[in-house]
């Protein structure tokens, strides 16, 4: 069955447009209310089920807090409100709390116009697509609320972020810390700006923060991971040893070394990694995405370590790790799965991974991250009506086919559709930049010709 909503990231879109009204919001509370907990065998006959919810910095999020709790409230459902939370506490918090879901009000790292819905099983792992067709399904049946002695109840917990910061500490080792170190922290004016500066403070670094005064409308504007020139800019200016972005809800990290270079998450995937081979403590292999740099699968290969493609999202990725009983894999714009530390991927905690490879190796970010050099990547995203069928386009898959006649098997081609916005992202990549660019723009001209 094809999903209505749900994207590969729950339900995203722009605030006061359909699907994120309140109405709806009130609705799919109800609708997922009914459909997690009834999945549920261990509760008592008369005891409430439980649903936590935590919320990125947007202003949309108090509206759509509301929304969501009047309908798991009418489902009978109890409610755990943490306030702002990055999406990985939210995880980990559903687990700690021994809630039944969890739910977050967040659009990752769109703009403040966007939100979403995202939910979590009381494991902590995203929810797989049969139980989100469930959702969709209740979702098309009449909102019956519970008798007024049945409704939910909702609680604020108010120890939320201390009990995340100490989970955060507990992944690096006790016998390291982060001493000596000057690191500028970006948190993307989100849902990082009040957990992440204490985790590397306590761990003993000298911290620098910008992006942490957020004010409902700044999330992700000009910082965090997806504008990483503030954080590249601020870590020469302080003379760091290094910086860290988060996106606004926290589960993304990309890194800057002394000198100002990024690093994104393909290459923190081969840090954390290579750490791992070299001390008998890679499970497996690691998966990437369909979108992982070709150069990161040929880095693996010469060490012998194996490397699987997963779909786009961290959901699939999560899949093929659980498939392979394998514990690492990630993507490149920076959500990194260490099934060994965490559930969900988790910025805070892929950041303290490499920060403990930089110190089990005894050398700089600059020095790990030399060990890996990306082949040029272009990617384009190119507006669309609506979803489309790329494998019924003639003109495109022959703009494919000849792109990849000139790489000559030094590169690649990879179209694919938006999970959460109408459009085409095509990428090229390969050994020659400028080849790489050329065909880039060829092929989404063409797209654009065919689709917009």
């Amino acid at each position: 069955m094809t999903r209505k909503y749900f994207g590969t990231d729950g339900i995203r879109g722009r605030v006061g447009d359909a699907p994120i009204t309140p109405d709806f919001v009130m609705r799919l509370g109800y609708a997922a209310g009914r459909v997690l907990t009834g999945l549920d065998s261990h509760l008592a006959k008369d005891a409430h089920p439980t649903v936590l919810i935590g919320k990125d910095t947007r202003i949309s999020g108090y509206m759509l807090e509301s929304a969501l709790q009047a309908g798991l409230s009418a489902a009978g459902v109890d409610v755990l409100l943490t306030g702002p939370m990055p999406t990985p506490a939210v995880a980990y918090l559903t687990r700690a709390l021994r809630a039944q879901a969890g739910i977050v009000i967040s659009a990752s790292h769109n703009p403040f116009e966007d939100n979403g819905i995202k939910f979590f099983s009381a494991e902590g792992t995203k929810l797989p697509d049969e139980v989100e067709l469930a959702i969709e399904a209740a979702l098309d049946q009449p909102l019956e609320v519970m008798p007024s002695a049945g409704l939910g109840k909702a609680k604020r917990i108010t120890d939320a972020a201390g009990r995340y910061i100490e989970f955060c500490k507990s992944t690096f080792p006790a016998a390291l810390d982060l001493r000596g170190l000057r690191i500028v922290l970006d948190c993307a004016n989100g849902a990082t700006y009040h957990v992440a500066p204490p985790v590397f403070h306590e761990l003993g670094a000298e911290i620098v923060t910008i992006g942490y005064q957020p004010d409902g409308l700044n999330i992700n504007l000009d910082c965090g991971s997806t504008h990483p020139q503030a954080l590249c800019r601020a870590v020469v200016e302080h003379k760091a040893d290094l910086g860290v972005a988060f996106d606004g809800d926290g589960d993304r990290v990309v890194m800057v070394d002394s000198q100002g270079r990024l690093l994104d998450g393909d290459q923190l995937l081969y840090i954390i990694a290579m750490q791992r081979k070299q001390r008998g403590r890679l499970a497996g292999g690691v998966v990437g995405t369909l979108m992982t740099n070709l150069a990161l699968e040929h880095a693996l290969a010469k060490v012998d370590i194996p490397f699987l493609r997963a779909k786009v999202g961290d959901r699939y990725v999560l899949e093929l790790l659980n498939e392979q009983d394998w514990q690492l894999g990630g993507e490149n714009s920076g959500h990194i799965l260490c099934l060994d530390k965490h559930s969900s991927g988790d910025g805070i905690i892929a950041a303290l991974q490499v920060l403990h490879a930089m110190r089990t190796a005894g050398c700089s970010l600059d020095a790990l991250g030399a060990g890996l050099t990306l082949y040029p990547q272009v990617l384009i995203n190119v507006k669309v009506a609506g979803k489309v069928d790329l494998a019924a386009q003639p003109a495109i898959q022959q703009a494919v086919a000849d792109a990849e006649q000139q790489l000559q098997g030094r590169g690649r081609v990879l179209l694919r559709p938006s999970g959460t916005e109408p459009k085409i992202r095509v990428m090229v990549e390969g050994e020659d930049g400028a080849l790489v660019q050329r065909l880039a723009e060829q092929i989404a001209a063409v797209v654009q010709a065919q689709l917009a």
